[in-house]
C-alpha cells in the first residue's frame, strides 16, 4: 500500500512517442528498481511541409497514423540509477502536393527505424527499490537530479533507395543527451539538451550521397502535480542547424520550435493514461508546420 501511489506516479511519465517529435516531460524521474513499464502509444500528425526547392514539390502536405511500443527497465549501474529504454515505431503516412505542378500523392506504412537508449542519473537519488524510493520522495520534498543519456536509432526501417520519401533513414543516429529536474514540492522543472550525430546515407534518392551536419537541440518543461496523481506539463523545444549534404552540394539547414501540453491519470492500480497536444513551427523556409495529438496507455509490473 506504501508504494501504490509512488507506481501510479512514475508509471505517468510514459510519454507519447510519436517517431517524427522529440519532447518528452519527466525525462529524469527516478524509476523504482524491480519494475517493468510497457507503453502502448498513438498519435496522429497533420500539417504542411516545405521542401528544398530544387526537389520541385510544392503546397505539400502531411497526415500521418503513428504507433508506438516502448519497454523501460530501470536497473542499479554501480550505486547509480539507470535505465534502459526500447522504442518501436510503426506509421501510416500520406503525403500530397504538387510535384512540377501536377497533383501528386504517396502513402507509406511501416516500421520506423526504432531505437535504443541507456540513461545513468549521476545526481539525484540512488537505485532504490519501491518502498525505499518512496520513502526517499516523502522524506524530500526538494530533490534535484542530473543524468545523461545515450540513444541510438537503427537503419531497419522501411526504406526505398528509389523513393525520396521513406519512413526510415536508412541511417545510424546517435543521440548524446544530459538534462536534470529541479523538484520543489507538487512542482519540477527540467531542462535538457542534446546532440543528433548522423551517419552519411549513402543509399540516397536517386544515387546520391546525404550528409547531415549535427542537429542541436534543447526543451523544457514546467510540471504540476495535482490531486489524485494527475500531473500536466507545459513544454517548449528548439532545435537547429542540421544542414543537409547531398553529393558534396550543401541543401536546406533547418530550425524549428515546438510547444507542448500534456496531462497525465490513473484509470487503474498500475495503469495509467497520457494525452498530449504537440505543435512544431519551422523557423528556416524548408521544413514543417504541423499539429500532432497523441495518447499513451502505460502498464506498470
Amino acid at each position: 500500500m506504501h508504494c501504490r501511489p509512488l507506481y501510479i506516479w512514475i508509471l505517468l511519465l510514459f510519454v507519447t512517442k510519436v517517431y517524427t517529435q522529440d519532447i518528452e516531460p519527466r525525462r529524469w524521474t527516478p524509476l523504482p528498481l524491480k519494475s517493468n513499464i510497457v507503453g502502448f502509444g498513438y498519435g496522429y500528425t497533420e500539417g504542411h511541409i516545405a521542401f528544398d526547392p530544387v526537389v520541385e514539390i510544392e503546397n505539400a502536405g502531411i497526415k500521418q497514423n503513428a504507433l508506438a511500443l516502448q519497454y523501460v527497465r530501470p536497473f542499479k549501474l554501480g550505486k547509480k540509477l539507470a535505465r534502459l529504454d526500447v522504442l518501436i515505431p510503426y506509421a501510416i503516412a500520406h503525403w500530397d502536393g504538387l510535384l512540377n505542378g501536377i497533383p501528386a500523392s504517396v502513402n507509406r506504412s511501416g516500421f520506423a527505424d526504432p531505437r535504443l537508449r541507456l540513461s545513468v542519473n549521476i545526481i539525484g537519488p540512488s537505485a532504490m527499490e519501491p518502498k525505499e524510493l518512496h520513502e526517499f520522495l516523502v522524506a524530500h520534498p526538494v530533490f534535484t537530479v542530473i543524468g545523461v543519456s545515450l540513444a541510438v536509432s537503427f537503419p531497419i526501417g522501411e526504406y526505398y533507395n528509389d523513393k525520396l520519401l521513406n519512413l526510415g533513414q536508412n541511417r545510424f543516429i546517435f543521440r548524446p543527451q544530459a538534462g536534470f529536474t529541479h523538484t520543489w514540492g507538487n512542482w519540477s522543472y527540467e531542462l535538457t539538451g542534446s546532440v543528433f550525430i548522423y551517419t552519411n546515407n549513402n543509399d540516397f534518392f536517386n544515387a546520391s550521397v546525404r550528409k547531415q551536419d549535427p542537429v542541436f537541440a534543447m526543451q523544457t518543461h514546467l510540471i504540476r502535480r495535482f490531486n489524485n496523481n494527475i500531473w500536466g506539463s507545459l513544454s517548449l523545444g528548439t532545435g537547429l542547424a542540421g544542414q543537409s549534404i547531398i553529393n558534396n552540394q550543401p541543401k536546406d539547414e533547418q530550425e524549428n520550435i515546438m510547444g507542448a501540453l500534456s496531462i497525465g491519470f490513473p484509470i487503474l492500480k498500475q495503469q495509467g493514461f497520457k494525452l498530449v497536444y504537440i505543435r512544431s513551427q519551422t523557423l528556416t523556409d524548408v521544413g514543417g508546420d504541423t499539429n500532432t495529438f497523441g495518447a499513451v496507455w502505460s502498464i506498470i509490473f
